[in-house]
């Protein structure tokens, strides 16, 4: 009796479903030089003075510039720089180019600006008797190279001009899957990051799951061989790490009618309903009292559309309403340790073990990863589906309201407008209890009017409505997705619907 996803509800006014990762940015770091002992390791080891780095670096970042400036002229592109970082945005001036230049491969635009970035200083420690580099921070120039690649569309590689050369690549997901699907001869139109039609969306979710991260290492390492050529200089090779990642699910519906007729009712919902024990179980994490990172919801109308965003820490899930017609939620990450894995695990003592553990951050964690932000959105797409169905069939509802017997002991319904059910229902509806279950002795101190025998005989009465269900031979249980369906319309009906319309009645007749 479980409640249908909307999926599955609106398959037939849907184009389909798609989920693939969006915006993605890549972090390569140059080894050794990308933390102090490294970079005073490697002055030692190519016999140079630990003060005259200053120097080392000029020399290097000259080469960067005359790099760059060599491009320009060999692609007719002019380098355009920003004076001040707020002037307007990369992205717009970028799509005005495009729109004149056309969509073929190859570099599009070159921008610099000044920006931060992290630095070394020499030093010399006059107690040790040691000479080094220590780590620092200033502002040096750096260059943005946007470019179509054949593969994955239209991205850009940022290369600063000071040591320790610290890379950023981004691209887009959905743009690697629109040139996947044209290889493949499926059809597709493409609207910004987003389609809003796919011959085949089965087989778009399989493409999307195809990752190749053998060539996309082979593509970062010759980028960064073409624009930043030290690298090739100083004879050492950058690691990649992910720095941001977003992963959507798209519904797509093929009229804004169908998503708009249910879409700001169910705003109006989430803005209520969703507390931050929920955005713990959304993130397949529990939500404990000792945490000290942020976490709740935000509600925004921008130009894109109407987004409802939770956050909890580094990772964010959204949905938004994306140009009227598709129904998008995508879970955004800025630190992927914050997700755990099983995995084998490096202990200092030359040992390894599987256990969970925080997940890498390389590049090959991206399968992984991908894994852990779909589930993200698939138990949010769940969530939201309880709460957006606005019916609940006659025989359900007679389940729920009317005495039921079992074992000839004798239960009487819920009312949905007493305070002391709707108050059962906030509780079971904790994010903790989503993924540990619950117990009697876990309720008594959410339920302090009753005792270990009240509560006992509540379980009993909630497992005859079949709200609920227990787990083995334990004493711990759990809401059935019946149960999940009423305990959140209820408490949508009582407290979006009536409450609010009754206080309006009492002022209008006021």
């Amino acid at each position: 009796m479980g409640t249908p996803l909307l999926s599955e509800k609106y398959a037939a006014e849907m184009v389909g479903v798609l989920n693939c990762y969006d915006r993605v940015i890549i972090r390569g770091n140059l080894q050794p030089l990308c933390y102090a002992q490294g970079m005073t390791k490697y002055l030692y080891n190519h016999n140079l003075r630990i003060f005259n780095y200053g120097q080392f670096a000029v020399s290097l970042r000259d080469e960067i510039r005359q790099r760059a400036e060599a491009i320009a002229v060999e692609n007719q592109v002019e380098i355009e720089f920003i004076r001040k970082s707020q002037a307007f945005r990369k992205e717009d001036r970028i799509q005005a180019i495009l729109r004149k230049r056309g969509p073929q491969p190859g570099l599009v635009h070159i921008f610099a600006a000044m920006e931060r970035c992290p630095a070394y200083r020499p030093w010399h420690d006059k107690t040790k008797g040691k000479t080094y580099v220590k780590s620092s921070s200033g502002k040096c120039l750096h260059y943005y190279f946007y470019f179509i690649d054949e593969e994955l569309g239209l991205c850009y590689l940022r290369v600063p001009t000071w040591c320790p050369f610290g890379l950023q690549f981004y691209f887009n997901g959905h743009n690697w899957l629109a040139s996947q699907l044209a290889q493949h001869k499926i059809a597709f139109e493409q609207r910004d990051n987003a389609f809003v039609h796919i011959a085949d969306s089965e087989r778009a979710n399989q493409l999307a799951a195809q990752f190749n991260l053998e060539n996309f290492q082979a593509k970062l390492d010759q980028l960064a061989q073409a624009y930043c050529p030290v690298v090739t200089k100083l004879g050492l090779q950058y690691h990649w790490s992910i720095l941001q990642a977003e992963y959507a699910t798209d519904l797509i519906f093929k009229s804004t009618q169908t998503l708009q007729a249910f879409f700001p009712l169910l705003l109006a919902a989430l803005i209520q309903a969703v507390q931050p024990a929920d955005i713990a179980t959304f993130l397949g994490r529990k939500l404990h009292g000792n945490y000290q990172g942020e976490a709740g919801s935000r509600y925004n109308h921008r130009w894109l559309g109407r987004r409802i965003k939770h956050q909890m820490g580094p990772v964010a899930i959204k949905m938004y309403d994306k140009f009227n017609l598709i129904l998008r939620i995508e879970t955004s990450v800025a630190d992927v340790s914050f997700f755990r894995q099983y995995r084998q695990v490096h202990h200092r003592d030359g040992s390894t073990s599987r256990k969970w553990a925080p997940l890498k951050k390389s590049i090959y964690s991206l399968p992984a990863l991908q894994e852990l932000l779909q589930a993200a959105n698939q138990r949010y797409l769940k969530f939201i589906s309880a709460i957006e169905t606005p019916e609940v069939g006659v025989a359900q509802l007679h389940q729920l309201a009317e005495t039921q017997t079992e074992n000839e002991h004798r239960y009487k319904g819920f009312n949905l407008f007493a305070e002391e059910d709707a108050s059962l229902f906030r509780t079971l509806l904790r994010g903790e209890f989503f993924i540990t279950g619950f117990t009697n002795k876990a309720l008594q101190p959410l339920l302090p009017d009753k005792n270990s025998a009240q509560i006992t005989r509540l379980l009993a009465r909630l497992r005859a409505h079949h709200l609920i269900k227990k787990v083995g031979q334990r004493y711990k249980y759990y809401l059935t997705d019946f149960g999940r369906q009423v305990v959140s319309m209820a408490l949508k009906l009582r407290e979006i619907v009536v409450i609010p319309g009754l206080a309006s009645n009492v002022q209008v007749q006021t």
